[in-house]
């Protein structure tokens, strides 16, 4: 049996371009996917914090370095620049694979530059 699970996560992406004119898909600086182990052409989900819309589109690679979160075609209409995203990618894993599995958080600012990572959530005290 496999069970999907969260990979990786880009916790509170702010949008840099949001461009309708466009083939589709997201683009993200190749740093940033680099560290986060989201390859290019990667299924993604996006969870606009701002907005609350959520879609699926696929990882492209903006150039390393350049903070860019840009979301084209189609999806730009769900999303808009200054906008907050949670942005996700997950996969099946084995019983096996379970084992040693962590999932890579990386956290940003509101410039897309990684303030931190882990690989668990910190429970809020209630």
């Amino acid at each position: 049996m496999n069970s999907t699970m969260l990979k990786a996560k880009l916790h509170r992406a702010c949008v840099t371009h949001s461009e309708l004119d466009y083939e589709g898909s997201c683009a993200i600086d190749g740093d940033l996917l680099d560290f986060s182990g989201i390859r290019e052409y990667e299924q993604i989900q996006i969870y606009n914090v701002t907005n609350g819309e959520r879609f699926t589109t696929y990882a492209i690679r903006a150039e390393a370095g350049s903070k860019i979160i840009s979301v084209n075609g189609a999806a730009a209409h769900k999303a808009a620049v200054g906008d907050c995203l949670i942005i996700c990618a997950y996969c099946a894993y084995s019983e096996q694979e379970l084992l040693n599995y962590r999932p890579r958080l990386v956290y940003l600012d509101e410039t897309n530059t990684i303030t931190r990572s882990s690989n668990t959530i910190p429970v809020q005290a209630a």
